[in-house]
């Protein structure tokens, strides 16, 4: 099993995309291909000891930029390393691909060249959020914005496949997130999907409210890609926010200094727990294989998680379970 890298996606490429690669080569005895320009790549790999036969190099000519139209990029730019990443997956050299770089693009990547797995309409993005209650599915989290009530319908089956085959968690509990418990509340959509839900055979919950999302038991927290993005921009703001006011507090007298200093440890565990990079990207679930996609941020750390977890996701059923589930449905 190999994952392939995207080594030109993201704001730390190449350097710290290949410094990832070979952190789980080395640590976890992963087989990577490094997708992107071979020159720069021979280059960086100088730097690196590894063991032989774990590393290997396609070569790929372009580069989609951060902020370069998704679709018109994939069809225009055919050897960009992000397209040709995803191409080497189809033909099987690959069981996953991972990438910092352009998120629209190697979405429209995995549907051109993956393709969608049959009765799913709108793949969606999967991301894990910890919790004092274990880790949790929040999906969509920024795939589809505009969504129909059996695009819910369907999230919530896509997660629920994922938490069970990927994460182990037996027979998931399934929650709308809504502006309310009540079945009556929240838009059209949401009320609609509240009953396709209800009738259907996941272990659906009913509905939970921003506030709930880190205290509650459930397992997969359904909503559109809109909600779903900002939901996770601002739980990633306002962990930095609070960081940034707890140093702030600890440092104005010697006695909050030195309880910083003793509280040290936990803080950092905690910080860790809340830390993207510990999952370090997460699945577009519902095509025909699978593609991890990273923050555009990401360092070495996170690159490794990721291609440690796309390693996990690709052993697992989690898309024989999707294809099943979606044909008996």
């Amino acid at each position: 099993m190999k994952i392939a890298v995207d080594v030109m996606g993201g704001d730390y490429a190449p350097g710290e995309i290949i410094k990832g690669s070979i952190d789980a080569v080395v640590s976890d005895g992963i087989k990577v291909i490094l997708v992107g320009q071979e020159e720069l790549i021979q280059e960086e790999l100088k730097k690196y000891r590894y063991p032989a036969g774990h590393v290997s190099i396609i070569h790929a000519s372009e580069v989609i930029g951060m902020h370069e139209h998704p679709a018109k990029s994939v069809r225009r730019k055919k050897d960009a390393s992000l397209v040709v990443a995803t191409k080497i997956v189809k033909r099987g050299q690959a069981s996953a691909v991972v990438s910092a770089g352009n998120t629209g693009a190697q979405m429209a990547a995995a549907l051109f060249e993956l393709g969608r797995i049959p009765g799913i309409e709108r793949p969606g993005i999967a991301t894990v959020l910890p919790s004092p209650t274990g880790p949790k599915v929040l999906i969509d989290s920024g795939a589809n914005v505009d969504v129909k009530a059996q695009h819910l319908e369907q999230f919530a089956r896509l997660g629920s496949a994922y938490a069970e085959g990927v994460l182990g968690i037996e027979n998931p509990q399934v929650a709308l997130l809504n502006v309310g418990s009540e079945p009556s509340k929240g838009n059209e959509v949401v009320i609609e999907a509240y009953q396709l839900l209800k009738q259907g055979d996941l272990n659906f919950s009913g509905n939970i409210e921003g506030r709930e999302i880190f205290q509650t038991d459930v397992d997969v927290i359904v909503c559109d890609g809109f909600v779903g993005n900002i939901t996770l921009k601002a739980t990633e703001g306002i962990v930095a926010a609070l960081m940034t006011m707890m140093r702030a507090e600890l440092r104005k007298n010697p006695l909050r200094v030195l309880g910083g200093v003793l509280a040290k440890p936990g803080i950092k565990d905690i910080v860790k727990k809340l830390d993207y990079s510990e999952y370090g990207g997460a699945p577009l679930l519902g095509v025909e294989g699978v593609s991890i996609i990273c923050h555009g941020s990401s360092k070495a750390r996170a690159i490794r998680n990721a291609i440690r977890y796309a390693y996990q996701t690709a052993q697992s059923e989690m898309l024989d379970m999707i294809a099943r589930g979606f044909h008996e449905g």
